[in-house]
């Protein structure tokens, strides 16, 4: 387990660190904004990145934003983090080919710049 995902603080805590009261945590839970780690005993317990989205969230709840709007916010966030991360991964892929493909003296092969694509 990452050290941002360790679940550590209390309730009373996490809020603390996210400025706001611990009943707008569990109006978040029950709103399936976050979803903190529970013990045994049922107690809640957050992490450094639950901590992190509930910055988030209070950010986009003090410009305007319903939690309806959050929610599908975050949700487009992370898939453009989803998208980012993939993009990366096929731009490695491609580069570690063109460079495959010149080591085994492929000349006939030439890149093409994208800026000058045929209309």
């Amino acid at each position: 387990m990452a050290h941002d995902e360790r679940a550590l603080y209390i309730i009373s805590v996490a809020a603390d660190l996210a400025g706001v009261h611990p009943q707008t945590l569990r109006i978040y839970e029950r709103k399936g904004l976050i979803e903190p780690v529970r013990t045994q005993g049922r107690s809640r317990r957050y992490s450094e990145r639950d901590v992190a989205l509930l910055r988030r969230i209070q950010e986009l709840t003090n410009e305007g934003v319903g939690l309806a709007g959050v929610r599908r916010i975050l949700a487009l966030e992370a898939r453009v983090e989803l998208l980012e991360t993939e993009l990366r991964r096929v731009q490695i892929e491609a580069r570690d080919a063109i460079e495959r493909v010149q080591r085994e003296g492929r000349h006939d092969l030439v890149p093409v710049d994208p800026r000058r694509r045929p209309r």
